[in-house]
């Protein structure tokens, strides 16, 4: 088995191209195990997280699984032309998506600044309830993604304002639909990235807690960041 180290650091992209090649020419076969990550990590010479990335990115393909604690496992030998119908439709709606995402980090930054101002003792409590059950969730892709878009409606309704409620529900709601298989699989099955994503959280809870609009709307934009930039390498 021959893995090329690569020439640019942090380039998950390589590491998912060689690998995606060794799996269309039988390199791997299905039912086959791949390497430790950390085995992985040497050979191309990257950190783990980036090797990460790039099996994430073969499981969204549905070339790979990914098993808690158990590895990776190749369950698909696709034909050249890997075919996701998912990802086809993204691409040809990237233009919409990235509007989305555009909005969404307009309306959610300032729902984030409104709501340090105007949240109640009972917001605090159902955030502090919530904060407790995303921590929980993690590495667990469905309830993650639940536990997710819950602490964001609450933001929204901490703002006590209506029409940011309904402004939230109509961006987020198509765009959650649309990106829902990709951020299951890139996000919520990653425990590191699903860590982060909690930290991320938990700073705009404090900063809400905290009654620091600055700071939150500041937390709310770079973890919105932060998620885009996952995205946009599939859109």
């Amino acid at each position: 088995m021959e893995m090329t180290r690569l020439t640019k650091r942090n380039h998950y992209e390589e590491i998912k191209d060689q690998l995606m090649r060794m799996i269309l020419d039988g390199t791997f076969k299905v039912g086959d195990k791949l390497p430790s990550t950390k085995e992985m990590s040497e050979r191309f010479g990257v950190g783990r997280s980036t090797t990460r990335e790039a099996l994430s990115a073969l499981k969204a393909m549905g070339l790979i699984e990914i098993r808690q604690g158990g590895g990776c496992r190749v369950v698909h030998n696709a034909p050249a032309e890997v075919a996701v119908p998912e990802l086809d439709s993204l691409r040809l709606n990237r233009g919409v998506l990235l509007d989305l995402l555009e909005a969404r980090q307009s309306l959610e930054v300032s729902n984030a600044a409104i709501a340090a101002v105007k949240r109640t003792d009972a917001d605090l409590a159902e955030f502090a309830a919530l904060m407790s059950a995303m921590g929980q969730a993690i590495g667990q892709e469905l309830e993650g993604e639940r536990t997710d878009v819950l602490f964001h409606l609450t933001l929204a309704k901490a703002t006590h304002n209506s029409i940011m409620v309904r402004l939230f529900e109509s961006i987020v709601g198509q765009l959650e639909t649309a990106i829902r298989d990709i951020r299951r699989v890139e996000i919520y099955s990653n425990q590191e990235v699903a860590e982060r994503l909690y930290r991320e959280h938990s700073a705009i809870y404090e900063a809400v807690r905290l009654r620091d609009p600055e700071l939150a709307s500041q937390t709310m934009k770079r973890h919105l960041e932060h998620v885009e930039n996952i995205l946009t390498k599939y859109i």
